[in-house]
Parts: structure tokens; C-alpha cells; sequence
């Protein structure tokens, strides 16, 4: 199938096949058709799928086919994070750049409130927010939803994570009861369950491919360190590779992506941070240059990272591990983009056992062990005692970069899938200079 079967507005389909593409993927090809029939939809896709593509385009299609003149948007789509509805925004640009009468308005915490009141003042057609910002609006009267055709709900889950989901009910019952709703998540347990029970009449559903499943083109390795000192030269050379375009370095803490960077800086590396104590406007320049190859790596956290759809990023390092399981899922996913390949490098101590047994329990892969001459654990790679590691506390990915607690091995065996692995050693051609 290519996109020209798909019914679109010939407007938006030249806008496609300038932004390169001419076959859609699987999540666009099945919900498409179903959204310009004016079904609800419930799509489970995983990140690097082509979902705002999929909302994106039919919804652009309604608005240019039945253009109508009225105040407040007839398309509202709430994301979880800032970077991520600033992607919605510029997808929203790109494919309705044929369609001069349709108008966006972006509201995101951080953005002076000014700039976008100047914004709401105007006649618009899209509104892509964040659920707090939009609220803040909604009570100065500033926003009116009454002209709503479609909501579309961008990773549900993890606006459930973070704790949105009363704000998103009441943004919800402000707009026309007669709506086309749209709810995109990576995962479909019970509480997402239970809010498409509330938002979605009859939708049709669409599981595109399970996360579990995802990023089979994404080579993922695991690379053992003695300690703070050993992580942070091996890092250095990871970061010598040739094949190493642009990377995403993930810390535990704010403070850690801050210092990080930093210190790649004065390394002679382009390197910055991105999390949520940012200005909006710093964001944007970080996430500018990350786009335009300005800047080779970004060191972020979980949060700040999550959405971002780069297709140079090369590599993901963690850094630190994620304390969630199904945040490893997400992290990798920002490379391998596309159907590109992605390289993904966890460092760890025998701290981490735990959380690496989680890791591969919730993927159900195991991480290939590789090891690079000069840079081998000089420790042996075993876990902590199953008493110590039981125990609330020290769990994995914690400490930070600066933690002056140090990795002391345990002195008990274990079998795992990961510690049983063979170690690959993993040459790394170095860049010139």
C-alpha cells in the first residue's frame, strides 16, 4: 500500500512525498482509513511507529475538505511532555504546509503567557498542549473547546505516570460530546482500559506491534564498569566511535545531565542538557540543534527526552539505569528510528542486577555482555548478595554521576541469562583528531 491509496486530500499527499515518504507504515495504514470514517481509535503502538503521522494527516485532511470559521479549535491534542507537542506541532507544519487557511497555536508550560494569549486572540483551527497550560487557559476563558471535532490523547500511559489523568477528564467533558476520539499508548493494561472506557465510544482497535516485541533493529549491549571513574572513561571512548552520528546519554537526576554535559563540553564534545528545570526556550535551541546536527550529544532524562523523533540519533548510552523497567523501552526507542539501526549501551556494575533482571524479564531479551580492550572490568562481574539487593534502598540507576557511594561487588554467585552470557569484544573504530 502507499499513501496514495489512502483517500488523503492530493494537498497533504504532496506535502508527504516531500518529507519523503511513500509508504506508510503499519499503524498508519490501518488507522487512517478508520479515522476518516469517523471511528474512535485505541492504538497500542510502539515509539518510532509513524502514530502522529497517523492522527496528523487524517485530521488535517477533515479540516481542509470542510473548512468552517468559528472560535477555538476543531482539533485538540494533548501530550505529556513539552518536546513532544512541540513535535506535534511541527508534524502539524510540515504536512498542512499546502493548506495556507490552517492555523496551530502551541501552548506549553514555560512559554511566556503574552506570546501565546496573542496566539489564542487569533482565529486557529489546532491546538497542541499540555494538559496543565491548557487548564491555566481554559480558567482565564481564554480557550473554548466547544468547537472540537477530534481529541486526540498522545501516550496515555504516560500521562497516567505522570499523574494527568484528572486533568485530561476534565479537558475532555469541556469539549462536544459528538466528537471523534483518538488514544495512542505503548502499552494496553487496565488503567489505560479504563480511561478509553470513558473517552471512546466503539473504537476501533488497533495494536500495532507490542513494545515487549520492539526495537529488533536496535543492537543492544551491556557494558560492565568497576566504578564511577572506569564509567566515565569508558564513556569517553564510546564516545570515539566513527559510527556514532549523534547520541543520547540518559542520567538519573537533572544535576547529573547538567554536570555531564559539561564536562563532554570541556571534553571538546558538542554536548548539552535537556531536562525540566530548562526554560522552555533553552529547550527549544537544545532540541533546535539536535535536529540540525548542531549538537552530537544530548544528555537528558527520562522525562525531558521522551518523544524525541530524531533520525541521526546513532546511539543511546544509559548512563545510569532507568528505575522502570518499561523506561529502558522507551529510552532505546529514540534511536532506531524509522526502521533505521540503533546501537543502545547500558553501563552497569553488579549493583544493577536487579534492575537488569527486571529489564530482561519485561523485554524478555537478554543483553548481549561486551567488553573493549583496555577498558575490561577489573572485578569480577557477579550480583549483590540476594539479601542486600532485596532491600529498599541503593536500587538500580540510582546514585547519580557524583554519588561518593562506590560499587562493592558481593562475593556470591548467581545465574542469570546476562551473567551467563559470552563476552563480545566489541572493537570501536576511532574518530580522526
Amino acid at each position: 500500500m502507499l499513501f496514495e491509496h489512502l483517500n488523503l486530500d492530493p494537498r497533504l499527499l504532496s506535502a508527504v512525498t516531500e518529507a519523503g515518504y511513500t509508504v506508510p507504515t503499519p499503524v498508519q495504514a490501518q488507522a487512517i482509513p478508520a479515522l476518516l470514517t469517523g471511528s474512535d481509535l485505541m492504538v497500542t503502538s510502539r515509539t518510532g511507529s509513524g502514530k502522529t503521522a497517523a492522527f496528523m494527516l487524517p485530521a488535517l485532511h477533515r479540516l481542509a475538505t470542510r473548512p468552517l470559521t468559528g472560535k477555538g479549535p476543531r482539533l485538540l491534542v494533548l501530550s505529556p511532555t513539552r518536546e513532544l507537542a512541540s513535535q506535534i506541532t511541527e508534524a502539524a507544519k510540515t504536512y498542512g504546509k499546502n493548506l495556507k487557511q490552517i492555523r496551530t497555536v502551541t501552548l506549553l508550560g514555560g512559554t511566556p503567557y503574552p506570546v501565546q494569549n496573542r496566539n489564542l486572540a487569533r482565529p486557529y483551527d489546532i491546538l497542541v498542549a499540555t494538559p496543565g497550560r491548557l487548564l491555566d487557559q481554559m480558567d482565564s476563558r481564554r480557550v473554548d473547546l466547544s468547537q472540537v471535532e477530534m481529541f486526540v490523547l498522545d501516550e496515555a500511559d504516560r500521562m497516567l505516570d505522570m499523574g494527568f489523568i484528572d486533568d485530561v477528564k476534565r479537558i475532555a467533558s469541556a469539549t462536544p460530546a459528538t466528537r471523534q476520539t483518538l488514544m495512542f499508548s505503548a502499552t494496553f493494561d487496565k488503567p489505560i482500559a479504563r480511561l478509553a472506557e470513558t473517552l471512546l465510544r466503539e473504537p476501533v482497535r488497533i495494536e500495532a506491534t507490542s513494545l515487549k516485541a520492539a526495537h529488533e533493529n536496535i543492537d543492544q549491549r551491556l557494558h560492565y564498569v568497576d566504578n564511577l571513574a572506569h564509567k566515565n572513561r569508558l564513556l569517553a571512548h564510546l564516545l570515539t566511535d566513527v559510527e556514532l552520528n549523534q547520541a543520547i546519554i540518559f542520567t538519573a537526576t537533572k544535576r547529573d545531565a547538567d554536570l555531564l554535559a559539561d564536562d563532554l563540553s570541556g571534553q571538546g564534545h558538542s554536548a548539552a542538557a535537556l531536562h525540566g528545570d530548562m526554560h522552555q526556550g533553552a529547550r527549544n535551541r537544545t532540541l533546535d540543534g539536535l535536529r540540525h546536527g548542531r549538537l552530537r550529544v544530548l544528555v537528558a532524562t527520562d522525562v525531558a527526552a521522551r518523544g524525541i523523533d530524531v533520525p541521526g540519533i546513532s546511539h543511546v548510552i544509559n548512563y545510569d539505569l532507568p528505575k522502570v523497567a518499561e523506561d529502558y523501552v522507551h529510552r532505546i526507542g529514540r534511536t532506531g528510528r524509522a526502521g533505521n539501526k540503533g546501537i543502545a549501551i547500558s553501563l552497569a556494575s553488579s549493583r544493577d542486577f536487579l534492575q537488569l533482571q527486571r529489564i530482561e524479564r519485561f523485554t524478555g531479551k537478554s543483553i548481549d555482555v561486551h567488553t573493549i580492550a583496555g577498558f575490561e572490568p577489573r572485578t569480577p562481574i557477579r550480583p549483590t548478595s540476594p539479601r542486600s539487593a532485596a532491600r529498599p534502598g541503593p536500587a538500580a540507576g540510582k546514585g547519580g554521576r557524583h554519588s561518593p557511594a562506590q560499587d562493592r561487588p558481593q562475593h556470591r554467585e548467581a545465574r542469570t541469562p546476562w551473567s551467563e552470557q559470552r563476552q563480545t569484544k566489541a572493537p570501536i573504530r576511532k574518530r580522526a583528531g
